[in-house]
């Protein structure tokens, strides 16, 4: 059974929202950060113009400085992350892996197992609870309440990097990236079945009409958002296959949906059918193998291993990648192993 938490473990797509608001014809002429301040809900001043200096306040589909002056008849569009849907979060003295930190933001190397933010029955012991320990001032810009310094997130049960914003500039400039789809992340993940060349998936995603708490592929866009996941091959095992994703969009459970949408779902997924033997033989050395496998590494083989982005400071490319988890790389041996001595017999 998927926990609900799970669907709060979504990428940005659903963490931030494209607000739209036409000024009144009587509007007099105000700047634009007092102007927002009165129709965004615990919006301050300087949040607001971290915004717009980070480009997420368009005007008329254009950058603004936070002296210009709104007139009516203007179309302010602002990109901001998702309504609050969580309250006061505790800090804890939880032990986090960074790997790299600045004054802007910090990358951090999430293990397996822990939940980001929390919610539903996840209340302590989450990614959030220890930030909050360490860093005392992480940004929650309007609608982020529960989850501050937070500009994407990873599944509960997916290892891998995260980056976290340390003010509102960086968070605000971060935002605008995700929204863009100009951050770059790929992923290493273990899928069931022998994958015979490179390809893209496609589709409107959406919740299932079977289970809300699972992500189907459609071809209606009035059923879900449309994704686009690359992968490629990096090495094959006859009845499973290792490879890169590289996400174009970013929505709950991409990579889990779109494999299991193509038939060949991630090695151990629970959620998608992975936790069964999908492809191999039918003697009970194999089964037993891929059971010891599972015990091994009992989570979905997916890992986010890259990110690539601008800095909000320096204004340049910066890429940050980590290692593969012990788990993951004793599941790849033993199936190096097994297909090696398979070969040789």
């Amino acid at each position: 059974m998927v926990e609900e938490e799970e669907f709060r473990e979504a990428e940005e797509q659903d963490l931030y929202e494209h607000l739209r608001v036409v000024v009144d014809k009587g509007q007099s002429l105000i700047r634009i950060d007092k102007f927002l301040m009165h129709r965004m809900e615990n919006a301050s001043r300087n949040r607001i113009q971290g915004a717009i200096e980070a480009g997420t306040v368009l005007v008329n589909e254009k950058t603004i400085k936070s002296s210009y002056k709104v007139k009516p008849g203007d179309v302010i569009s602002v990109v901001l992350p998702h309504p609050p849907r969580d309250t006061e979060v505790y800090p804890e003295d939880i032990p986090l892996n960074i790997v790299y930190e600045d004054s802007d933001l910090l990358i951090v190397n999430k293990p397996a197992g822990m939940v980001v933010h929390p919610g539903y029955n996840n209340y302590t012991g989450t990614l959030v609870n220890g930030l909050v320990f360490h860093f005392q001032q992480l940004p929650q810009l309007p609608g982020n309440d529960g989850r501050p310094g937070l500009v994407h997130r990873i599944d509960k049960d997916t290892s891998g990097l995260l980056v976290i914003s340390k003010n509102e500039r960086s968070m605000a400039w971060l935002a605008k990236q995700f929204f863009d789809h100009t951050i770059t992340r790929k992923y290493i993940a273990l899928v069931w079945g022998n994958l015979e060349e490179d390809g893209t998936v496609t589709g409107y995603i959406g919740r299932s009409v079977r289970d809300r708490r699972v992500m189907d592929i459609y071809d209606d866009e009035s059923k879900g958002k449309w994704s686009v996941t690359h992968y490629k091959v990096l090495e094959r095992f006859n009845y499973v296959t290792l490879i890169e994703c590289q996400l174009e969009t970013g929505r709950t459970h991409q990579i889990r949906a779109h494999m299991k949408h193509i038939g060949h779902p991630l090695f151990n997924d629970a959620t998608y059918g992975g936790d069964r033997i999908v492809s191999g033989t039918v003697f009970s050395k194999y089964r037993q193998f891929v059971v010891n496998c599972f015990e091994l590494m009992p989570r979905q083989a997916l890992h986010a291993l890259s990110l690539g982005f601008l800095h909000p400071s320096t204004r340049k490319n910066i890429h940050f990648e980590s290692e593969l988890p012990d788990d993951f790389q004793q599941v790849l041996v033993k199936w190096r192993n097994y297909t090696e001595a398979g070969q040789s017999q």
